[in-house]
């Protein structure tokens, strides 16, 4: 039987957007286009998340995220900035993508944007490892032109389902038998499993999108992760900081009649019919409760099922609760004069300190002369590694503890640049930082592990147990980055289009 309930259009559908991170921003800013009525509540001073940057004596510093992909043509930041209606960002290719130093070598990994390039390159540093990388190179081929066809992942109703069913070919079904296996898997079937260069060269690089290691990183998605800094793809540097990506998205947002607050933090989620969130003005201290039609959440499942309380249905508690912890990091920010910088530096660079188990890895990000992160002969050093919670969480001496990793830090770098005499601006966020700051739960960064278990099928959908309650962000598909949670954000937007069009 049909409900007796009053049918919304889209003008009369109010929209509340917890958190202005890029997932949340991008919702907010599709759905005020499209017409919705959207107010966005960010516990923040500014926008953007572990997106955002900060200013300190000339120098403006990357929070997290340094470098971008999908503003190519085609690609998901370009097509939801045209349908906006703004200018994409000004950036540029990095290329390479990254220089990876394994230990003790002084000639790096280049992983080039040059498809010929890149292959010449792995083929001089992993011997006989080829068809390894060409079995990979064909199931991105098939899983991106997948991807393109906008599947919603996981399916979670029949339209879910039937969008689903719809960007299937022939040639995605190629890929199903590796749906539960692992880079680890692939590795051992390749006979590449005792190849320390290339398994230390694998965890490295997809650490840095999956979270996890090669040995718990789902196939499917390090075939995505592995190719797309190649052309006609790439990553990209932006110019000025990766703060003009979220302010493109407020500017979007306001135009089209989107409201944002910032500090305003959403204290609770009332799931009643209209929902209800109470908000505390955290300049004011005021609190009050702001009924909403639809519910978008740009926070972790974990902050989700805190925010629910009591409301959460019991099986997703119970699988947010058995979720292995998430990533952490702790980042060194420096502001240099430029004679620290090589010449001819590339923008992103891994070290690793040793082959031992516990050794340091540090993933840096370099500013380029005039890209408006440094004044003029000067430049920006960001440099972050994974981190234990619980490490800097029961420390005796927290300043303590925090000095000496930023010294420990420092000194690793100084292998690579002339730091002696150079640093100008030094400072250190740590996962209490990114806690304080982002609000994100335990300081997470980068979202879920991308381990089969929470990837594609099995992952966390935008459309939550509780109805007209939408996740978005880095622990939905496709996850880690502002392309895949820009991604994310286009789903959602999509499913409360349906579900208005549908009068659910």
């Amino acid at each position: 039987m049909k409900s007796s309930k009053k049918l919304l259009t889209k003008s009369q559908t109010q929209v509340a957007v917890i958190g202005a991170g890029i997932g949340g921003l991008t919702a907010a800013a599709l759905l005020a286009k499209r017409g919705y009525q959207v107010s966005v509540f960010e516990q923040a001073a500014i926008a953007g998340g572990c997106a955002s940057t900060f200013k300190r004596r000339g120098f403006v510093f990357d929070v997290g995220a340094t470098q971008v992909a999908g503003l190519e043509l085609g690609g998901i930041h370009q097509q939801i900035f045209a349908e906006l209606g703004v200018e994409l960002p000004v950036a540029t290719y990095c290329d390479p993508a990254c220089a990876v130093y394994l230990p003790g070598e002084s000639e790096p990994i280049s992983v080039w944007r040059d498809r010929s390039a890149w292959q010449q390159e792995r083929q001089k540093h992993f011997p006989g490892s080829e068809p390894f990388w060409l079995f990979m190179q064909d199931l991105f081929e098939r899983s991106w032109r997948f991807q393109a066809r906008q599947p919603i992942l996981p399916p979670r109703n029949a339209w879910d389902l039937w969008q689903l069913l719809k960007a299937l070919r022939p040639d995605t079904l190629a890929t199903m038998p590796y749906t539960f296996s692992t880079v680890g898997d692939a590795l051992r079937g390749f006979g590449l499993v005792s190849d320390r260069r290339l398994r230390t060269f694998l965890d490295l690089q997809l650490k840095l999108y999956s979270q996890v290691n090669a040995e718990e990183t789902a196939l499917l998605y390090a075939a995505t992760a592995l190719a797309v800094s190649q052309a006609p793809l790439g990553l990209f540097h932006l110019q000025g900081s990766m703060q003009v990506l979220s302010d493109r998205l407020v500017e979007a947002l306001q135009s089209h009649g989107g409201k944002i607050f910032y500090r305003h933090q959403v204290e609770v989620i009332e799931p009643k019919n209209p929902a209800q969130i109470r908000i505390q003005n955290l300049r004011t201290k005021e609190t009050w409760w702001q009924p909403a039609d639809h519910l978008v959440a740009n926070v972790t499942v974990q902050n989700l099922v805190e925010l629910l309380g009591n409301q959460v249905p019991n099986g997703y508690q119970k699988r947010v609760e058995k979720l292995p912890n998430a990533s952490v990091a702790f980042v060194v920010y420096l502001g240099v004069d430029r004679a620290a910088i090589p010449t001819n530096c590339p923008p992103h660079l891994q070290f690793l300190e040793s082959y031992e188990s516990q050794a340091h890895s540090l993933f840096v990000s370099v500013s380029k002369p005039g890209d408006g992160r440094a004044p003029a002969g000067q430049a920006t050093i960001v440099a972050s590694e994974f981190t234990d919670f619980e490490k800097w969480n029961n420390c005796e001496n927290y300043q303590t503890f925090k000095q000496t990793e930023t010294e420990r830090a420092i000194a690793q770098l100084s292998k690579y640049f002339k730091l002696e005499g150079n640093i100008l601006h030094q400072e250190a966020g740590t996962p209490r930082t990114f806690a304080r700051y982002t609000a994100r739960k335990d300081g997470m960064v980068g979202g879920l592990g991308m381990r089969v278990s929470t990837f594609g099928p099995f992952g966390f959908a935008n459309r939550t147990p509780i109805q007209n309650l939408w996740l978005v962000g880095d622990c939905t598909h496709p996850g880690e980055g502002t392309a895949g949670v820009s991604y994310s954000a286009l789903t959602a937007v999509r499913q409360i289009d349906r579900a208005i069009d549908a009068g659910d």
